[in-house]
């Protein structure tokens, strides 16, 4: 346990109801009640966990506001410490005037992430969880939202355990057979072996396949709008963005640098780019943002390819064609509610996806919603399940899965089954690094470092 107290201020720093300043460690009862005067003259120290008060709250002789204090008795807390909360009435100067006076009663300011990460080193929760915690937080949606709770309640983590397990229990078998031969130690079946060693690869692919998707509705995903000029694109923009971001006109070369905003479509959030209209120009300044457009497109996560369905194709729609081919993108069939007049044979030819619509009227955004998720793999995601949602957590599972497909390849070469042990036991290296029961200092610092303070 460690020997500082710490405080912070966990709740949003604004405007507000109430304001929560946060204390943990040995010292948080004493220096509570040097703050904290209960109008019953109750002693804080002697207050059972789980139990509140109503009193004021002092700097010193100074009164700062009134509030409640709720206490948390170790092992019984977020942290596993002597935790207490002090509720007072939000705002920014209050919140921050009792946090002043905690400190000065004796605590110390928290580092980021600090709490949960005294959580993490008190064995309360895994590092996987911790990271949930933090994705919570940071969710901008119900799949996120979802994915973070199935994080903090240890979905992972319990996957992660069950193939754990099973080459722990392998590989204590082959070393007890390697070691022991005198005893009546059943033999390795390297048929057996392989069998397990594959159950345990396939667990770890399934969870590889939602890094994707994890991460997109996590972080993200690098959206771009591509298109001639006048197809539609900033129309569709200001749609996507609900607002308008960016400006609409009938004179081509209106968008020539890139414009940004994020934006949710349905539970996915997009980092969406509106581009320079992609066409041949002797427009020097117009010309740089085609060509920043270009580049766009080849390393966009996604290209929402937008065509003017009223218009027959030209050599600039059949260059984005082209583009997009290797990209993960959908054709965007605008100006639907007009007379058609392009080449569909054409695109859905060359393009997988198709979507029509209309950005001036927005008919047809659900189906776009739907066909983005199909591509990102959003739709057949299970929130609620294991995911792996970050790329500490993919490197491990990665790691892991790689060592067990040695480990398969060593038997087939009828390599000794000590050697075969020592890859086994690597795999369940990488697994326990992933949980956090065999991370490095450094790893868990990196990992709290992007907590906020307060949590």
């Amino acid at each position: 346990m460690n020997e500082k107290t710490i405080a912070a201020i966990a709740t949003a720093q604004g405007a507000g109801g109430i304001g929560i300043i946060r204390i943990s460690g040995c010292d948080a009862l004493e220096i509570s009640q040097k703050v904290f005067k209960s109008i019953t003259g109750r002693n804080i120290s002697e207050m059972k966990g789980y139990t509140a008060a109503y009193g004021h709250i002092y700097d010193g002789d100074e009164l700062i506001d009134s509030g409640v204090l709720l206490v948390y008795i170790a092992p019984h807390s977020y942290t596993g410490e002597n935790v207490v909360e002090i509720s007072c009435h939000g705002g920014l100067y209050v919140t921050k005037r009792v946090l002043r006076a905690v400190l000065n009663a004796g605590a110390s300011m928290a580092e980021a992430g600090e709490f949960t990460k005294r959580a993490f080193l008190n064995g309360k929760i895994g590092l996987t969880e911790a990271e949930g915690v933090m994705d919570i937080i940071s969710a901008r949606g119900e799949q996120s939202s979802r994915a973070a709770l199935g994080a903090m309640d240890g979905a992972l983590r319990k996957k992660i355990d069950s193939v754990k397990e099973s080459l722990i229990t392998s590989a204590a078998h082959l070393s007890a057979w390697a070691d022991y031969p005198e005893d009546d130690i059943p033999a390795v079946s390297t048929e057996n072996l392989t069998g397990e060693l594959k159950s345990s690869i396939g667990i770890l692919d399934k969870l590889l396949a939602t890094y994707d998707a994890g991460k997109a509705i996590r972080e993200g995903i690098d959206t771009v709008i591509a298109g001639k000029p006048n197809v539609g694109k900033s129309t569709l923009m200001n749609l996507l963005s609900g607002y308008e971001r960016s400006i609409v006109t009938d004179i081509p070369g209106t968008t020539r640098d890139v414009i940004e905003d994020t934006v949710m479509l349905g539970d996915i959030p997009l980092c969406l780019s509106d581009t320079a209209g992609i066409r041949a120009t002797d427009d020097p300044v117009e010309s740089i943002g085609v060509e920043k457009a270009r580049k766009r497109v080849k390393s966009a996560g996604l290209v929402l390819a937008v065509f003017d369905s009223s218009k027959e194709l030209c050599d600039d729609d059949r260059e984005l064609i082209e583009l997009i081919k290797d990209c993960p993108s959908v054709a965007v069939i605008n100006k639907s509610d007009l007379e058609t007049a392009i080449d569909m044979d054409y695109i859905k030819k060359n393009v997988r996806n198709v979507v029509f619509i209309s950005a001036k009227s927005g008919s047809g955004a659900s189906e776009l919603e739907k066909v983005v998720s199909d591509i990102i793999g959003t739709s057949q995601l299970d929130p609620s399940a294991a995911i792996i949602a970050n790329e500490r957590q993919r490197d491990c599972a990665k790691r892991a899965r790689d060592f067990l497909n040695e480990a398969i390849n060593a038997l087939e070469m009828g390599i000794t089954l000590d050697a075969v042990t020592v890859i086994i036991e690597d795999a369940i290296s990488a697994l326990l690094e992933l949980t956090g029961e065999r991370a490095s200092e450094a790893v868990v610092d990196s990992v709290f470092s992007h907590f906020c303070v307060g949590k």
